[in-house]
């Protein structure tokens, strides 16, 4: 199983997400930045490192907000941990394709099924 971890950075009433490339699971999709853990690396360390990587936000990672076990699009099975964090140093703009929406209008965007819990916890649905 695939281990994936998420950064849900949260910037006052804001959070940030990016739109899927089209090419990949669940293209055209919303996400909140993250990625693959690399061998030897802690979940926390990697949502910070994908975070930083993908949009050139440095982040002060809080603590887990949800895990969740999901299949991909063919049917592969991924485990993502989901981390709440702040941006470090305060507000900064993040590289495209992401950006900082009000936490009240994730509902008008698609994310992936494995999101739900997290969306939930945010209050969207």
């Amino acid at each position: 199983m695939e281990q994936i971890a998420v950064a849900v950075v949260l910037d006052g009433d804001r959070v940030l997400i990016g739109k899927r490339p089209d090419h990949v699971p669940w293209g055209g999709f919303w996400e909140f930045p993250g990625g693959k853990i690399l061998p030897g690396e802690k979940s926390a360390e990697a949502a910070s490192r994908e975070c930083r990587e993908e949009t050139g936000v440095a982040i002060c990672v809080e603590r887990l907000l949800y895990h969740a076990e999901a299949a991909q699009p063919d049917g592969a099975a991924i485990a993502i941990d989901f981390w709440l964090a702040k941006p470090q140093g305060g507000f900064a703009e993040p590289k495209p394709p992401f950006c900082w929406v009000p936490c009240r209008q994730l509902r008008d965007y698609r994310f992936p099924p494995a999101n739900d819990g997290v969306l939930r916890l945010l209050g969207v649905v």
